[in-house]
């Protein structure tokens, strides 16, 4: 699965990554987005421009949005099937930019995962529009994953789906066919990609800070030197 990632790239290289028309949205750099937080996407809507909405899909038709943080993950293997998602699928498919996503190896230790130029990357997600009862509109997105690749399966046995910038446009424009779109959400390779053991620390999602990323040595491993 997915439940954190981090977005510290500047307005001016995410849209020029993105080909953004427009920044209407002030991008200041995050270290531990979690679901239910804020997070920027892209539509396939014009201008193509970033728009904050809530991480974890409240699907058009649901009674109420507390199952949100239920659905911060879809599978690509059944995401044309399951209700919660296959509307979406045709109509509402987003690119989620980041530049980098925690996950837990099966020790409980939390490692950084990231390309080894740093580059910001899109995430394959979809979106959905809720109305409340009492009218308010409700914007939320919830993030692909996969098959691990070589890297991550040594933690678990899901990974986002990481999409090729080639294909960006393909999954954004509306009248994809669903075949080809599901193409697209194939295991990115892990060249390129490494990984260092970060701070416990970001088990708490109300810190923020730079120094989350860095690469950490438990007390026990700083003896040894």
């Amino acid at each position: 699965m997915c439940g954190r990632y981090t977005l510290t790239a500047s307005a001016e290289v995410l849209q020029r990554t993105f080909q953004l028309e427009a920044m209407r949205v002030e991008i200041l750099p995050r270290y531990n987005i979690a679901p239910t937080q804020s997070v920027p996407i892209i539509t396939g809507q014009a201008p193509r421009q970033l728009s904050l909405v809530q991480w974890g899909l409240v699907p058009s038709w649901a009674k109420d949005a507390s199952g949100a943080s239920q659905l911060i993950n879809a599978r690509a293997e059944t995401i044309d099937e399951k209700p919660s998602f296959r509307g979406a699928f045709k109509q509402r498919r987003c690119l989620i930019p980041a530049d980098g996503f925690y996950e837990w190896g099966k020790d409980g230790k939390p490692q950084f995962i990231y390309f080894e130029d740093k580059h910001v990357f899109g995430l394959a997600g979809l979106w959905e529009e809720w109305k409340s009862a009492d009218g308010e509109l409700v914007r939320t997105c919830t993030i692909i994953t996969t098959e691990p690749n070589d890297l991550i399966k040594l933690m678990h046995h899901r990974m986002a789906v990481i999409l090729q910038p080639n294909d960006y446009e393909a999954w954004l424009t509306p009248d994809t066919p669903p075949d080809h779109l599901k193409s697209l959400l194939a295991t990115h390779p892990s060249d390129g990609m490494a990984s260092h053991e970060v701070s416990p620390t970001v088990n708490n999602a109300r810190i923020e800070s730079a120094d989350l990323i860095l690469p950490f040595a438990s007390p026990q491993q700083r003896t040894l030197f």
